[in-house]
């Protein structure tokens, strides 16, 4: 994604950008009708992508999408101050315009992040520290331009399209134990797209990590009862 790993740039980055390299990256690809996975933010581009370019896309699956009615802690309060961080992100952009930032941003390994997750939760670990590998601001901001931080917080807690508007299958897969959302809200959300089906997880908004195999077996079956020829 651009402004992540080694695609770190400071320079335009937003919803419609990234929508567009996705495209790009299909076309490159000579991909037509892609099934579009997305965890979280990724979760806000699939569905905005589906949206502005519904010829690509066969089918959504959605891993813990941000709905705006469902958000509660650190993301509500992003998304009531969100004109502070409009504004304390134009302020980065032009301190990045005239050669201000950071000049060595660490690269992680998510691989191996991913692996050191997994050995915790194999351990005595809370979930609480567990989510703080990939939650906690400190650790992020090492390894991303402060500037792509305030940009992509902004786009997680914009408004998604209208859900009646995407005439694809939709999976919605919702971790049980976040603290990001309201779980009664993400499900009644999640039901107003027109064709979808809602999966329960035993995670803590990272069940890419917490738990893979259920998110592999579902998404599996669900692309094989809606799109696997039989013949």
């Amino acid at each position: 994604m651009r402004g992540n790993g080694e695609s770190i740039t400071r320079g335009e980055q937003d919803m419609p950008v990234w929508c567009a390299d996705l495209a790009d990256l299909l076309n490159a690809e000579s991909a037509a009708n892609a099934v579009v996975v997305g965890h979280s933010l990724g979760a806000q581009i699939a569905v905005n992508f589906a949206y502005r370019h519904p010829e690509k896309v066969r089918g959504l699956v959605l891993i813990d999408p941000v709905f705006q009615n469902a958000l509660q802690g650190r993301q509500l309060f992003i998304r009531r101050y969100r004109w502070l961080l409009k504004t304390l992100g134009g302020v980065i952009h032009a301190l990045n315009a005239i050669g201000v930032h950071r000049r060595h941003i660490l690269n992680r390994d998510l691989r191996e992040l991913d692996a050191e997750t997994r050995r915790a939760i194999a351990g005595p670990e809370s979930l609480e520290e567990i989510s703080k590998r990939y939650g906690a601001l400190g650790p992020i901001l090492r390894h991303m331009p402060t500037g792509n931080y305030v940009r992509q917080g902004l786009a997680t807690v914009s408004p998604l399209p209208d859900p009646a508007s995407i005439d694809v299958p939709v999976q919605v897969l919702i971790s049980g134990g976040t603290t990001l959302a309201d779980l009664d809200v993400n499900r009644a959300e999640a039901a107003r797209f027109p064709e979808s089906e809602v999966v329960m997880l035993e995670a803590n908004h990272w069940p890419l990590t917490e738990t893979p195999d259920a998110v592999r077996e579902a998404i599996e079956g669900w692309v094989a009862r809606h799109f696997d020829d039989p013949s």
